[in-house]
């Protein structure tokens, strides 16, 4: 698979009488026509739309979820397969991207475990969303409407909403400034032009603990699925969607489904240092015998691609650590190097055990840091959304909402705060 990445780069964001991508970056976007697009009259009683930039003094209030608008232009499929459009396979041909732009879906909780965003100040400091041009989806649900039918409708929206903003600025005559083009060879021209590199594989881990803690892959619940192999590129083009309400500092939106850095990263060192052939996505279970069922499936795809190393990206934590670590250890015994990524829940003081499993054989973790770190993020001028969740947001506590507007919360209700794919503020670098 070839797949050529035309980004073009936003500025700015307004709203105007048409959709389009202005000479200076500007994003201007008919309000009116993204609210047709993102409207559901079954599920919303009502829904509205604001601009949030960053550096303004905008706290935006309980995040759903973030996409970043693409659409496909040339090739097989189109962006979010199983969602928006059919099932057929995509990671090929030419995929335009808004970079610098994403649409927020905010609204009325649904479980505990969703987030904010501030787009100046210490909580700015925390997100990557806080460096977006971002048009928030702000959702009021129908009375009676269940919570899980309500978190479908509100992804469902930010999806249509996403693909509504690029293919519009498609079709306006967008310029593209910058071209990124993602190909791997099969694995046996790998293995011919690469036989003295090791060969490393992703074991890409996907939230599945139940209802609200969903990952989707071609519109199916990854719960539903075993282990399986795919193309790197077919997670640029939306295969992989979030859909859950876990703790928003380790959650991994849509948008950095969409820009996953471990998967970037492996591209760029492919051909070096490292010979990359693929990914594996796996879920993240409940019971025991789905975590050694999922684990063993994953060690044996491994293994059958002859796999030297892996990297193990962690979504959550508490019970998925039981996964991450049996996944670990059984890609160990079969002789392939493991290098996990996670975040720590060590306590607010940083003294507690970081995981809730470990082994001898994990011996090169990543950490993307302490969840349970208290910050205070001060007052901002504007909300977007309710701030009435602020003390049941998972990393709060009664009394996280001061009187004068400014919070006090844990690292956890902070979305992308703790990212464990590492799309975040802190990183490490080999100098």
């Amino acid at each position: 698979m070839k797949l050529e990445l035309e980004r073009a780069k936003v500025k700015n964001i307004v709203w105007g009488e048409t959709t389009a991508l202005l000479p200076d970056g500007t994003l201007r976007i008919c309000k009116e026509d993204l609210l047709e697009a993102a409207a559901d009259r079954v599920c919303f009683k009502s829904i509205g739309a604001e601009l949030a930039r960053p550096g303004e003094s905008v706290r935006i209030c309980p995040v759903k979820d973030v996409i970043e608008p693409r659409c496909k232009t040339e090739g097989q499929g189109q962006v979010f397969p199983g969602m928006l459009s059919g099932v057929e396979t995509v990671g090929s041909g030419k995929t335009f991207v808004l970079s610098g732009a994403a649409v927020v879906t905010c609204g009325r909780i649904v479980g505990f475990q969703e987030g904010i965003i501030d787009m100046q100040g210490t909580g700015a400091d925390y997100t990557p969303f806080s460096k977006t041009m971002n048009a928030v989806l702000v959702i009021e649900p129908n009375d009676g409407i269940e919570p899980h039918e309500y978190e479908k409708a509100c992804r469902m929206a930010g999806l249509r909403a996403a693909y509504f903003i690029a293919s519009s600025v498609w079709k306006a005559g967008a310029s593209v400034s910058e071209t990124e083009v993602y190909e791997l060879p099969s694995f046996t021209e790998s293995a011919k032009s690469f036989p003295d590199l090791p060969k490393v594989v992703y074991i890409y881990m996907l939230q599945t603990q139940g209802l609200l803690h969903d990952t989707y892959v071609y519109g199916v619940d990854a719960k539903k699925m075993l282990p399986t192999f795919i193309h790197p590129n077919e997670t640029m083009d939306g295969a992989v969607i979030s859909g859950n309400c876990v703790s928003a500092c380790d959650k991994n939106s849509t948008y950095i489904h969409l820009n996953n850095p471990v998967i970037k990263s492996l591209y760029e060192h492919h051909g070096k240092d490292l010979n990359f052939v693929g990914v594996i996505i796996t879920n993240e279970n409940v019971t025991l015998a789905d975590k050694q069922r999922s684990s063993s499936y994953t060690a044996k795809l491994a293994a059958m691609l002859g796999a030297d190393g892996a990297v193990v990206s962690e979504e959550g934590f508490g019970n998925p650590d039981a996964d991450l670590i049996l996944n670990c250890r059984k890609l160990e015994k079969c002789g392939i190097k493991t290098t996990l990524i996670t975040d720590e829940y060590a306590g607010r003081d940083g003294a507690s055990q970081s995981l809730a499993d470990a082994s001898p054989l994990a011996d090169a973790v990543v950490t993307a840091g302490n969840a349970n770190m208290i910050v205070r993020l001060p007052k901002q001028d504007r909300l977007i959304g309710f701030d009435d969740y602020i003390d049941v947001l998972s990393g709060g506590f009664d009394g996280s909402l001061h009187e004068d507007g400014s919070i006090e919360v844990e690292l956890q209700a902070i979305t992308g705060a703790t990212c464990e794919l590492g799309f975040g503020k802190l990183g490490g670098r080999t100098w």
